[in-house]
């Protein structure tokens, strides 16, 4: 018998051969020590299987867990990030001192379709909640922050339209994203702070994607992140600064604006990704979704024989109207904006292009059309290839109230 562990000695091996009536021996040393050895390795044995019966307890969900008793005490933000399951939700809780445990919000939320609806965000929570206090908290209205919606043709300034009725831009309607009430307390950051940001702040603050850092680094201060930010909901992080949540909005665009083929499927274009970026931006301003492909190739069609743009929309985007039309006087007035004076694109886009417009402007229809006008009350666009053409299309328009 072998005895590697050295558990055995030879008298243990041979005792069946001692002599019948022959006393046993005193123990020894040596038989003490064996002794030992032996109860070790029960213990070992009985630890062991201890251990696993723990571990099985706790793979198949059996036993208790830690579980805070109240509603909460004081406030604090959580963030659900996209993608994430209710295991990732309840871990994230976990770290912020919401629930005494994960598994205390996934057991009280266990069968209940609101918990698995959840979406990304931040959320207003309380530190120290029950895990079933917790998910009616994070379930219930008004819990989560409102994120900053961005629609298309949305532009960074406000507007006033001809009522006098203030239409808001993309930084006031990001400070009222960034306000957060936290134990009485209310904080946002101010719509100037961002425009000082936005002006004043350096590029790798902002997050401007490499792409565009020569157009940036040109444009005008006050328009420089015009179309940079497109359309969708955006998630400001409370208590984040200014420049941070300027730098947050610029990122999750420039992971939108990759899919959308900026910069990847411009190259074709022959034109710089950012000035495709201004492209799309004319597409959004000038026509219904439906024409969005042929203003583009108009578009395309007038910078490659030289002609100017002359465009209602840019000359309105540094006036500051919401308008269709523009005066004699609006069109004669100088500037880099305005496209009836200047040749070319303007040197900013001219608001937040949408995946469509942007899709038209890396792509637009084939055709020859050098015009275009509004012709009916919905908005819908007339093309021409003569100027003869377009003046009919004009006039007629006019005569039927159109604009």
């Amino acid at each position: 018998m072998s005895d590697d562990l050295g558990l055995f000695g030879e008298s243990d091996v041979r005792q069946d051969e001692r002599p019948r009536g022959a006393k046993a021996a005193r123990p020894t040393g040596r038989t003490r020590k064996r002794a030992v050895l032996w109860t070790v390795f029960a213990l070992i044995l009985a630890v062991g299987g201890v251990g696993a019966y723990y571990g099985y307890r706790t793979l198949s969900g059996i036993g208790s867990y830690e579980d805070y008793p109240g509603t909460g005490e004081a406030d604090v933000v959580v963030e659900v990030k996209d993608g994430d399951p209710v295991t990732a939700i309840a871990s994230a809780l976990e770290e912020k001192d919401v629930v005494a445990s994960a598994r205390a919000f996934t057991e009280a939320g266990k069968g209940d379709s609101r918990v698995t609806a959840i979406q990304p965000g931040f959320y207003q929570m309380k530190t120290r909640m029950s895990g079933q206090a917790a998910v009616e908290r994070m379930t219930a209205p008004g819990t989560k922050f409102v994120p900053l919606e961005v629609r298309g043709g949305n532009v960074l300034h406000d507007i006033t339209g001809v009522d006098g009725k203030v239409v808001k831009g993309i930084l006031s309607m990001l400070s009222e994203a960034s306000c957060a009430e936290l134990d009485g307390v209310k904080k946002c950051v101010s719509p100037q702070e961002l425009r000082d940001a936005a002006e004043n702040a350096d590029a790798a603050a902002l997050g401007i994607p490499e792409w565009a850092l020569g157009d940036f680094a040109r444009s005008p201060r006050e328009h420089r992140l015009e179309g940079l930010i497109v359309p969708g909901l955006y998630h400001p992080k409370p208590g984040a600064t200014a420049t941070e949540l300027l730098k947050g909005v610029i990122e999750t665009s420039t992971t939108r604006l990759q899919g959308y083929g900026i910069p990847g499927s411009t190259a074709a274009t022959g034109f710089r990704p950012y000035e495709v970026l201004g492209i799309a931006s004319l597409v959004e301003k000038e026509g219904l979704r439906k024409d969005f492909g042929r203003i583009s190739q108009v578009i395309y069609k007038r910078l490659s024989i030289n002609q100017k743009l002359e465009f209602d929309s840019t000359v309105n985007y540094k006036l500051d109207r919401p308008i269709v039309t523009t005066s004699d006087e609006d069109r004669n007035r100088s500037g880099p904006y305005n496209t009836y004076q200047v040749l070319g694109l303007p040197p900013t886009p001219i608001g937040s292009p949408s995946r469509e417009a942007i899709a038209a402007a890396i792509n637009p229809e084939p055709g020859e059309f050098l015009f275009f006008v509004k012709c009916q009350k919905d908005g819908t666009t007339c093309f021409s290839d003569s100027l003869d053409e377009h003046e009919r299309l004009a006039a007629k328009a006019r005569e039927e109230g159109v604009f």
